[in-house]
Parts: structure tokens; C-alpha cells; sequence
């Protein structure tokens, strides 16, 4: 699992982690909202800007199905319609991407099939990213790894036997470059059905780079996610929930995507390596640990008691391991009240 090098960003286990702002639907059908949502991601520190690409033919066919379900956010509608309306115009793309190179993210996307590859070529894409419900598709698979350039696939709505054999597909194919997201497709996502602890288990069975693609509201999961070796999260993004857009009750807001880079790198940096001895940082802090105090006046020949002798702070006096063992024996000499007891003659 070494480092993966995409222009001048390093993406890896021992890497901070890189953090994509997911587009997604949330310009609401505006161009000036969707450069917006560059700078703002820009502004919260993301790492890299992503976007979808399909238009509702090539991902459907109208009438095809009509969604009935009460727990959907997209409830009601039909699934022309909803891609109709989430798409991201292809001819915006160059704008967008060129606005992010601008502010110094990455740019890529999702494509939805082929002719979407053979179009994000003529761009340029650094890398590309299969999504869950894609990732079954093996004729998208292989064209995309053809490209040569670093994958991206979620593993939503998959078997581990679907995963297995779509990285083979991938990496039969010519994919060098492959970094696996854990993925729960449901919007939003449950911590309950989050199920982090796949993270390692992924890591080792396809010994390549993980991350999450988060679902979830806030940022609780990525930040855990951290914690379990991920080292890429993908979240989706808006300017405001109350804004509207067709994923905009599962997004982060500004705010909420600074923070998440802010405490996903926190998280990262605080893994450290496997500590056991007193750090350097922590010595000055020895002083104050506890230590055996005269409690009171004490003459020479005196019996050692709890009345007279104390574990207290600071640390400069016997280590509190001897305390028991003075207890009943004498003084050797005088000792004065609010010193500290050092050794005996």
C-alpha cells in the first residue's frame, strides 16, 4: 500500500487525510451556485472538488421507474426527472474544474459510462472515482482503467464477492492505482449502518488504500474513520441545507467541511506511533507528580507515620513507592515540616 501521487498531492497511510468535497447535485441547476461552491470548499480547506458526470439518458430511460418510498428524500419522483434535475451540465465542467485548479484543489469525477470517460478525457482528469451503484458495471470498469489514472471505487450496495471481482476487473484491466471507500448507499446514512470497522478488514484483504465516502450527518463517522485507517473522506457539500437541492439534507455546510478537515487531521495526527516510556514533551510535567512530604516537624529517632509524613505534590521528594515502607521505621535525622523527604544516610 505505498503512496499514490496525483499531481503534487500525496495520497496515503502515512499521509494526512484528503478531504473531497462531493458536488454532487447541490448547484441547483446554476453555474454561478456551482462556482460558488468551489470557493467555498476552496475557503474550508478540502482538498479536492468532485463532480458527477451523466445526464438523465445516459444513467435512464423516462418512465423506466417512479420512486415509492416513504423514507427517500426523492419520494415520488421519477428517476428521469431526478437525474434531469441533479445532473451536472457538461459544459460546465471546464468551468468548474478550472475554478478549483485555481484555488489549488484537484478536480475529477464519477462517471456514469462511457461516454463520460471518452468526454472527462478531453479534460484531462487526474483520477477518477467509480460510485457504488456503478460499480458492478464492468464495461465502465475496464474503460476507466484503461486511462491509466488512479481509481476511486465506493462499495455501497455490494457483496464481498462484487468487490473481489470488480478490483480484479479493475486491476486486470491496467489500474495501478486503486483506493477502496467503505460506503453505506442509503441518504443519509445512519451511524448504526456506518459499520466502520470494515475499514481494516478492507485494507487487508485488497491490501490498497481505504477511505469513506460519508453519508452520515456531521462528521462524527469521518473523523472515526480516521481513527481505523482511512486516509481519504468523501462528503457531499452545499453552500446551506435550507437552500434545497436533491442531496442537500445529507451535506455539510462551510463551516461543518472546515471543520470536518480540521478534526479528520486532527484525528491523523494524534495516531502517533505506539508510545510506552515517559515522552520528552512530558518531562517538565514529572515535577508534578507526587512525592513523599514532611507533614510535620520530625527529630531524629522519631517513627515515620501517616501523621507525619505525605504523598503530595510537587515531585522532587522519595518516589511514593517507599511510602509503606518508612511507615514504622526511625528518622535517621531531623527533617523539617514542608520539605521534601530524600534519602537517608
Amino acid at each position: 500500500m505505498n503512496n499514490i501521487k496525483i499531481g503534487n498531492i500525496l495520497i496515503g497511510n502515512d499521509q494526512k487525510p484528503f478531504v473531497i468535497a462531493e458536488m454532487s447535485g447541490n448547484h441547483n441547476q446554476s453555474l454561478e451556485r456551482a462556482l460558488l461552491l468551489v470557493d467555498a470548499a476552496a475557503a474550508a480547506g478540502a482538498h479536492a472538488l468532485k463532480l458527477q458526470t451523466y445526464t438523465a439518458d445516459t444513467i435512464t430511460i423516462k418512465g423506466a421507474y417512479t420512486i415509492n418510498d416513504p423514507n427517500s428524500l426523492w419520494n415520488g419522483k421519477e428517476l428521469h426527472d431526478l437525474y434531469k434535475e441533479a445532473y451536472t451540465p457538461w459544459e460546465w465542467h471546464k468551468a468548474i474544474f478550472d475554478r478549483a485548479k485555481e484555488k489549488g484543489m484537484l478536480a475529477f469525477s464519477s462517471p456514469f459510462d462511457e461516454t463520460a470517460v471518452d468526454f472527462l478525457e478531453t479534460l484531462n482528469v487526474p483520477l477518477y472515482k467509480i460510485a457504488s451503484f456503478e460499480n458492478t458495471h464492468h464495461p465502465l470498469l475496464i474503460k476507466v482503467a484503461k486511462t491509466g489514472k488512479p481509481v476511486i471505487m465506493s462499495t455501497g450496495v455490494s457483496s464481498a464477492a462484487d468487490v473481489e471481482e470488480s478490483v480484479k476487473i479493475l486491476r486486470d484491466a491496467g489500474c495501478k492505482d486503486l483506493i477502496l471507500l467503505k460506503c453505506t448507499s442509503t441518504y443519509p446514512a445512519t451511524p448504526e449502518n456506518t459499520n466502520l470497522n470494515t475499514i481494516p478488514h478492507l485494507a487487508k484483504t485488497h491490501n490498497c488504500i481505504i477511505g469513506l465516502s460519508d453519508h452520515t450527518m456531521g462528521i462524527g463517522a469521518s473523523v472515526a474513520a480516521v481513527a481505523l485507517g482511512a486516509r481519504i473522506i468523501e462528503k457531499h457539500f452545499t453552500l446551506r441545507r435550507a437552500d434545497g437541492g436533491v442531496d442537500s439534507a445529507f451535506s455539510l455546510e462551510p463551516e461543518e467541511l472546515k471543520a470536518l478537515v480540521i478534526e479528520t487531521e486532527r484525528a491523523f495526527l494524534a495516531l502517533g506511533k505506539i508510545q510506552t516510556n515517559i515522552q520528552e514533551s512530558e518531562t517538565k510535567s514529572l515535577f508534578f507528580k507526587r512525592s513523599i512530604y514532611v507533614a510535620q516537624d520530625i527529630k531524629a529517632g522519631d517513627v515515620f507515620t501517616e501523621n507525619n509524613i505525605k504523598v503530595v505534590r510537587p515531585g522532587d521528594g522519595l518516589h511514593p513507592r517507599f511510602y509503606l515502607g518508612l511507615l514504622g521505621q526511625k528518622a535517621k535525622k531531623d527533617h523539617n515540616k514542608g520539605t521534601p523527604l530524600t534519602p537517608e544516610p
